[in-house]
């Protein structure tokens, strides 16, 4: 399973994936949720957080899955850049190993909040459950779906013009009333967390294409 975003220099960036087909949900261990990508206030180093296990807290991490941040750096939009890629595998619960170019590694028990680094901090991994962070009013958004059935909008990969009554008939249908609810609140994912040095990543240049992914092993 495959999830991405983009990344510059002064964006955060995510993507979320809760609701999948039959199969992903069979293995919620490999079943990824969100991406969150962001870099620290000098743009030096690159903070990168992988979730899975949606809405189940008695998951925890596989020895069977392989975790990946894959990365793609280059100078413009459009253009093809380098790819990298960031490395994670379990070899029990908590016990982790991480690869990342110019032969970075780091090996440990990564369940300690404070995470684990190799010599040079130039990698820092945690791994462990958190809250789902995601915020998703899932009331609100199955109503303004409703809603655009019902005036006759038909999505076609544009945004079609709407009047004043029917916009806010749908952002008040959007909002659950303007009182939206996280849907999410309460439940807890697997959060696979690391922190590496830009330097490792951008020879291509400063913008980064990152995604998330599970591979299960055979």
């Amino acid at each position: 399973m495959i999830l991405a975003a983009w990344l510059a220099a002064s964006s955060p960036a995510l993507a979320a994936d809760h609701i999948d087909s039959p199969g992903a949900i069979a293995d919620p261990t490999a079943d990824l949720t969100d991406v969150f990508a962001w870099m620290n206030a000098d743009a030096s180093k690159i903070n990168l957080i992988l979730t899975v296990a949606p809405f189940d807290s008695s998951d925890t991490f596989s020895d069977a899955t392989t975790y990946a941040f894959h990365i793609e750096s280059t100078s413009e939009y459009g253009v093809a850049g380098t790819s990298s890629v960031v490395t994670c595998e379990f070899y029990n619960d908590v016990n982790i190993e991480c690869w990342a170019p110019n032969d970075t590694y780091v090996t440990g028990d990564a369940s300690d909040p404070a995470g684990i680094a190799n010599a040079d901090s130039s990698i820092k991994v945690f791994a462990g459950p958190r809250n789902d962070p995601f915020f998703f009013e899932s009331v609100g958004f199955n109503n303004a779906v409703a809603a655009v059935i019902g005036v006759g909008v038909v999505p076609d990969g544009t945004c079609p013009p709407v009047d004043g009554p029917t916009s806010g008939a749908l952002l008040d249908a959007l909002t659950a009333g303007g009182n939206p609810v996280d849907t999410f609140a309460g439940a807890t994912v697997q959060a696979l967390v690391v922190q590496i040095d830009r330097d490792l990543v951008d020879e291509g240049g400063p913008i980064l294409a990152i995604s998330g992914a599970t591979y299960v092993k055979n």
